[in-house]
């Protein structure tokens, strides 16, 4: 009870002290049906014991030789439970909201066209960019160490023919990284010029590595 302390007779510590070993709460409802104490709430009758430091010698941890409840059942699998289980290939909640169907097509970063292609993982491979996919229908797989290079400046025209196979270490010097002139951002007419010259200087300096 709150507001003011709670007396026990020295009968009634000594039966809990001489029980104190037993489950606290029927321990509780003994208490007050043998000394008619209604007045003994079960979290006064708690901190009692805690006050006193009684314990029910329960520790928490499984005794030693101890047998699991669950040894010799590997594998085992509660009747019933299967229906909280994920379908497979079926996404659910969030996911199946933001799920898109194989063949969606999406914008992604650079203006680039993508194309959705499987639902396999990892996500990254899901998306495949529409370019290279008709590159290769016509040509074979991009070779590793290549690219694909945009022709008109267009990332979205994804006709084969507008797109040229280059090594990657042509790409910095189409970026303008050498001469100071961007492949996408210059005149179509001087974008031929600007392919060429880039080759001819990988070349020579592949050639000066080779020795």
């Amino acid at each position: 009870m709150k507001g003011r302390q709670i007396i026990y007779s020295t009968t009634e510590l000594d039966w809990i002290e001489a029980r104190q070993t037993q489950p606290r709460r029927p321990l509780h409802a003994q208490f007050v049906a043998q000394f008619g104490r209604d007045d003994v709430s079960f979290d006064n009758f708690k901190a009692l014991c805690t006050r006193k430091g009684w314990k029910t010698g329960r520790t928490g941890c499984f005794p030693k030789g101890n047998v699991p409840v669950n040894k010799g059942r590997k594998g085992y699998i509660a009747p019933g439970c299967e229906k909280g289980w994920f379908k497979k290939g079926q996404p659910s909640g969030r996911a199946a909201k933001l799920a898109k169907p194989i063949g969606t097509e999406r914008v992604a970063k650079g203006g680039y066209l993508q194309r959705k292609v499987n639902n396999d993982l990892p996500f990254q491979r899901r998306w495949k960019f529409v370019h290279v996919i008709n590159w290769e229908a016509v040509n074979g797989p991009v070779p590793k160490g290549h690219a694909l290079k945009c022709r008109d400046g267009n990332r979205q025209n994804t006709d084969p023919d507008n797109w040229d196979l280059v090594p990657r270490a042509l790409l910095p010097r189409l970026a303008g990284a050498k001469k100071g002139i961007n492949y996408d951002t210059a005149p179509a007419e001087l974008r031929p010029t600007l392919m060429a010259t880039a080759r001819l200087e990988h070349a020579i300096r592949e050639a000066k590595a080779d020795g």
